[in-house]
Parts: structure tokens; C-alpha cells; sequence
């Protein structure tokens, strides 16, 4: 049996693993404070779920009640994703500024076109200098002294090693922390199926939300939930996922079929290509953020995000929830960071990856140990940079 082992590579000053919009936005942040950046995605198109699984909303930046809570990279990709136009849920009054903005009227969310954003993010890493390695994964690190030294990535190539100053986890399910034995946990519940899907008739290219996102059980007590098959995956485990995905496009193909009765000119136009699994595996970090803390003020806030599922929460975002001082130059992004079970449900969506995207990838360039990193120089650097950082100052 061949087995190929190509050379270490030592070009690189941050390697981003995984290519969602968590991944983007931290890349994107360090590459722009000079620093020599290098993505690993497994796909072959970078936006993750919100691309690849056609979770294609990308929700508010705002509390429902008028006030903008999320800035920044949060902000400039939203405004990339509709560039040729939205896909649906255009909010005119945060836009063109047209209407009110009161808990009666449209939140500040979108809805873009999935390969349209693919290739305009791709676009902006490589105009600001970030290489970006598809069909890339992390299979493993080397830990010296609490801190990683190597990535072994695996691609056409064979198995690379990649020597590393620091590294942002972005991979949605915490992968390279698991990998660097940095205390992580679980998504207890599981997720449930999902079969997203979209179609074209004669009104057009639409979205079919075929499932039910996976809304923490203690919220659903005493209602009915509706699911497509009585299962839940953990989303990591290979086998599992493989079946996963024989069951999604089997439903998909049934619920077409069903749609062709009533309107034979639906014609499907897209599946997805990554498992549409929401909440795998987070790090436990240096502080759990938890979904009663809302409205609360943190010193080291890094950003706000607000409740997809509600109007009025706001949270602002510890920098302490995106690092285990068990592994010092390793940071997390995305769905990653570290909160309870209830708001992780909140935290992985698309407006709080590029939040902490944004400020995984500028603390990445600026230190390889997290913990002694003056957060004050972090903050001056986020806010010269769009972020507002605290819900007093909005």
C-alpha cells in the first residue's frame, strides 16, 4: 500500500479549519491585519450549512424592537449574500430605509442565493490574500506544552503536515479541540432529520424547509413537535451520517413525487450536499455563556448577537466562551463556542459565526495564547473595525 506524507509546511501564520461563515469571517479578519492565512474546507464551495446544506436564511442582526445588535464582517456578508439581489426576505426598512423599524415590522434578515454567496466569499478570501485549501480536512494534531504545533491535513495530496502559530476552529463541530484533547461537550438531545430542499415551477426557484430545526426539548414542553422520522443523529459518527443522508434524500424524493400531484411542473433544482445535522459537539470553554443571561454586560464582550427565535434578547459575547486555556493557541468560532445547551440553539446561526469569526481571526493575529491576550487592545481593534461591543452603546 502507497502511502504519501508530503513535506511540513511552515509557510503560514493561522490556519482556519472549515470554510462555513464562521471559518470566512475569521479568515477574512486575519488576513487583514497582515497576517499569512490559510482555510481548510472539506467541501468544495466555502459556506458550510448556510451554502452546501441550503440553510440559506441569513438571520437578523437585529432585536425585533429596531436596534441593530450585530456589525462588523456580521454585517458586510449579509450585504454580500443579496449583491445581485435577494433570493426572498428582503427587509426594505433596514436596507433602503423604507418603513419603520418597530416590534411590528421586518428584522434585519435576508434570504440569499446559495451559490451566488459561494462564489463572492471565495472571491473576497482570495482578494485579501487567504489561500484556501477544498477538499481539505484536519485528521489530527501534534500537542506540545498546551499548545498545537502541527495539523496533519488530508487531501489529494496525500497527508500534509501543517506547522501552526495558532489555529481557529471552525468546523462546526469542534473537530481540532477534540483532536487536541481540549475539554469539549456534546449536543445531548441529538438532532433531528432535516430535508431542505429546492425547487422551480412555474412561480419560480423556491426553498422547501422540509423539517424542523433542532429548537432545544425544554422549549417545546407541552407542544407538539412535528418531525419527519422518530430518530435523532448525533452528526459524528461516518456511518450514521452516511444513513442520514440515504433517509434525507429519500424524503426529499418522496415529498417532491407528492408535490408533482398537485403541480407537475415542480421539477427539483437543487439538493444538499453536507448533512443538514445543526449542533454536533462545542468546547468547553473559560466561561459558558447560558440563554438567562441576556442583556447582561460582560467586560470582555467581543459582540452582540440577538434571538433568531424571539424579538427583544440580546446577548453580548465573553471572549472567555471561545477558548479552553487547556490548549493556549487554539481559538473556537461558530457553533463551536462555549454555551449552554438552550442557547446553543441561538448562537449557531450565521449573524454570531461571523461575530465570532470576526474576533477569533483578529485574536489570532495577534497572540498564540489566548488567555494572557490583552482583550482591551482585542476590543480597540473590533471596534475600529465596525463592532460595537456592549448594548449600552447602542
Amino acid at each position: 500500500m502507497k502511502k504519501h506524507i508530503a513535506e511540513s509546511n511552515k509557510d503560514y501564520d493561522i490556519a482556519v479549519c472549515g470554510g462555513g461563515f464562521a471559518g470566512i469571517s475569521a479568515a477574512l479578519a486575519a488576513a487583514r491585519e497582515g497576517k499569512k492565512v490559510v482555510l481548510f474546507e472539506k467541501q468544495y464551495m466555502l459556506g458550510g450549512l448556510g451554502t452546501a446544506g441550503l440553510v440559506t436564511i441569513y438571520l437578523p442582526l437585529c432585536d425585533g424592537y429596531g436596534h441593530q445588535v450585530s456589525f462588523g464582517i456580521a454585517e458586510e456578508l449579509l450585504k454580500l449574500s443579496i449583491t445581485y439581489g435577494a433570493e426572498a426576505r428582503y427587509p426594505e426598512n433596514w436596507l433602503d430605509g423604507i418603513g419603520t423599524r418597530t416590534e411590528n415590522d421586518k428584522r434585519y434578515l435576508v434570504q440569499y442565493n446559495a451559490q451566488v454567496f459561494a462564489i463572492l466569499a471565495e472571491q473576497l478570501l482570495l482578494k485579501e490574500g487567504v489561500d484556501i485549501m477544498y477538499g481539505s480536512y484536519v485528521v489530527d494534531v501534534d500537542v506540545e506544552d498546551k499548545k498545537i504545533k502541527r495539523l496533519y491535513v488530508e487531501n489529494k495530496s496525500g497527508r500534509t503536515p501543517y506547522e501552526v502559530r495558532a489555529v481557529v476552529d471552525a468546523t462546526g463541530d469542534c473537530d481540532i479541540a477534540w483532536f487536541a484533547d481540549a475539554p469539549t461537550d456534546t449536543f445531548k438531545q441529538g438532532n433531528v432529520l432535516a430535508a431542505w430542499y429546492y425547487f422551480a415551477n412555474e412561480n419560480g426557484h423556491q426553498l422547501q424547509m422540509l423539517g424542523a430545526s433542532d429548537i432545544p426539548d425544554e422549549e417545546r414542553e407541552g407542544k407538539e413537535r412535528k418531525t419527519l422520522i422518530d430518530r435523532r443523529f448525533t452528526g459524528l459518527d461516518g456511518k450514521e451520517l452516511s444513513e442520514m443522508t440515504c433517509i434525507s434524500h429519500k424524503t426529499t424524493l418522496e415529498h417532491w413525487l407528492k408535490k408533482r400531484e398537485t403541480d407537475e411542473k415542480a421539477v427539483i433544482s437543487t439538493i444538499a450536499t453536507t448533512p443538514q445535522i445543526r449542533m454536533t459537539r462545542k468546547i468547553v470553554g473559560e466561561y459558558t455563556l447560558t440563554h438567562t443571561e441576556e442583556h447582561k454586560y460582560f467586560e470582555d464582550s467581543i459582540g452582540m448577537v440577538s434571538n433568531w427565535k424571539k424579538r427583544g434578547p440580546v446577548y453580548e459575547v465573553p471572549f472567555r466562551t471561545l477558548y479552553s486555556a487547556e490548549i493556549k493557541n487554539l481559538i473556537t468560532a461558530g457553533r463551536c463556542t462555549s454555551v449552554n445547551e438552550t442557547l446553543w440553539d441561538v448562537m449557531r446561526v450565521i449573524p454570531c459565526c461571523a461575530v465570532t469569526g470576526q474576533a477569533a481571526g483578529t485574536a489570532a493575529a495577534m497572540t498564540d495564547d489566548f488567555c494572557s491576550l490583552d482583550v482591551k487592545a482585542l476590543q480597540k481593534k473590533l471596534k475600529k473595525n465596525g463592532v460595537i461591543l456592549h448594548e449600552s452603546e447602542l
